[in-house]
């Protein structure tokens, strides 16, 4: 029996893998897809999703396949200059592959012991008290005490444990590719300047070496499971530009809608869902493939404890007491930017005052930490402002915050030196620094890097280790 299978080898699956195997956990992925999508998507890896990298050891792996860009211009592509005075050390844009990230993501899965397996399909399952049995295409049946959800859209595990999926039908599709032109520059710069006074929606940008990041609205909804052609992208830039640039030699394409839809329960028994499975939305803002690496995080060390026997009750409960609230701020941030993209000129009028109020640092700087997921507090009650924020990467002896949670534990940075995790030993690291750059005299910090505890007396964070990491063991 595995402890956990995992549907889906995307970036959640993946990640989540090996998150669950810093605990030792028995997992194994199911991936459908035999070898990586024929198209290569370039995304982008937002301030939070670098910071929870650094927090694995992962980001120098990601920094050598990816190319930087500014945090600004995120939000309904109103390019804003970036707010001064970003409360990260990874105060940047990530642009890489998506089967790059992958790749990463999957070798370091497997490096610590997970088990994936391309080409297998789950078709159905079937829980119980004791676990869930698996159904793979092949007739094959597995046995697992859990099973996540990391398949997609178009999840089979949601669609099998009956969770609803409510929200938007998609209404409007859009083409994106990148690709080679043969127009002069200052031709297609011009061009782009005057469509775009109009539809923002349009993006004809150079991406380097010839090649152009191409962004257009198509003419209705198609079938979305067929890639688009060059044909396809021809014919629209005709439609909206007057000549199509002489584009060629395309290195992907793809097509989205602006379906936007949220599971109505993240969790039923012994059966999770994650990423895509949870959650959609158009991509604007680059926002879907950093939530569920966000999910994966804040998941994994909850159902590893669940798994370990070391989880306070309530533990689980809480990754979807968390996370199905920030899913529902990126869907609805999505369609207020979509609205904003609109030629119409009601929404036209919008955007102009948003403009204007973006010059405003304090407004600039919450829509950026809304896409960025820097913003985001979780209910742990009343206390500090920093109090369930996310901890940024500060200076210690031994080095910065962010190196001492390879690891996937808990960590007590302790300033006072006096504090001690006791019998959480097990589950809590321990750093006594009286240098640390703190505002406080203490700090529990959980696996996902969220502050879960700030203060100076033992038995209060003995009652606050308690609530996180369950029973001492001595």
């Amino acid at each position: 029996m595995f402890d956990v299978i995992i549907a889906g080898s995307g970036p959640a699956g993946a990640l989540l893998a090996a998150e669950l195997r810093l605990h030792d956990v028995h997992v194994l992925v199911l991936e459908k897809e035999t070898q990586p999508t024929s198209f290569v998507r370039i995304v982008g890896l937002h301030v939070r999703s670098l910071e929870l990298m650094a927090m694995r050891g992962l980001l120098d792996r990601l920094l050598e396949r990816g190319r930087r860009r500014p945090s600004r211009g995120f939000f309904a592509a109103i390019d804003k200059p970036t707010p001064p005075g970003l409360d990260s050390a990874y105060a940047y844009l990530l642009g890489i592959p998506q089967p790059v990230v992958v790749q990463i993501l999957e070798e370091h899965a497997i490096g610590l012991g997970a088990q994936i397996r391309h080409g297998c399909t789950v078709t159905g399952f079937e829980q119980d008290d004791d676990g869930v049995t698996v159904e793979l295409a092949d007739g094959e049946r597995l046995r697992t005490r859990y099973l996540v959800g990391c398949d997609g859209a178009r999840s089979t595990v949601r669609k099998q444990l009956g969770v609803g999926f409510p929200g938007e039908p998609t209404r409007s599709e859009t083409l994106m590719g990148e690709m080679a032109a043969a127009a002069p520059p200052e031709e297609i710069a011009a061009k782009v300047a005057e469509i775009r006074q109009t539809d923002k929606r349009f993006t004809f940008a150079p991406f380097g070496e010839g090649v152009y990041r191409v962004i257009l609205p198509e003419s209705g909804v198609g079938d979305r499971a067929e890639p688009p052609t060059l044909a396809d992208f021809q014919r629209q830039l005709h439609a909206i530009a007057g000549t199509d640039f002489g584009v060629h030699s395309p290195r992907w394409l793809s097509r989205f809608g602006d379906a936007t839809r949220l599971a109505e329960r993240y969790r039923v028994g012994r059966v999770l869902l994650a990423g895509d499975a949870a959650h959609i939305h158009p991509p604007i803002g680059g926002q879907g493939l950093n939530l569920g690496v966000q999910d994966a995080v804040n998941l994994g060390w909850k159902l590893a404890a669940q798994i370990q026997g070391w989880a306070p009750e309530t533990l689980l409960d809480t990754y979807e007491a968390e996370r199905r609230p920030v899913a529902a701020d990126v869907l609805d941030n999505t369609r207020a930017q979509q609205e904003l993209l609109s030629p119409e000129p009601g929404a036209q009028a919008v955007r102009r005052l948003l403009t204007e109020l973006m010059d405003f640092d304090e407004v600039n700087r919450h829509l950026l930490e809304k896409i960025t997921a820097t913003g985001i507090r979780y209910d742990f009650g009343a206390g500090p402002d920093l109090l369930g924020r996310r901890m940024p990467d500060v200076e210690l002896k031994p080095g910065n915050l962010y190196g001492q949670l390879h690891s996937g534990r808990g960590l007590l940075v302790d300033r006072t030196e006096r504090l001690t995790v006791g019998g959480w030993s097990d589950r809590v690291d321990y750093l006594g620094d009286s240098t640390a750059s703190l505002d406080a005299p203490g700090v529990l910090i959980r696996p996902d890097g969220h502050v879960a505890w700030i203060g100076g007396d033992q038995q209060d964070l003995d009652v606050h280790l308690g609530r996180w990491f369950g029973t001492p063991a001595n």
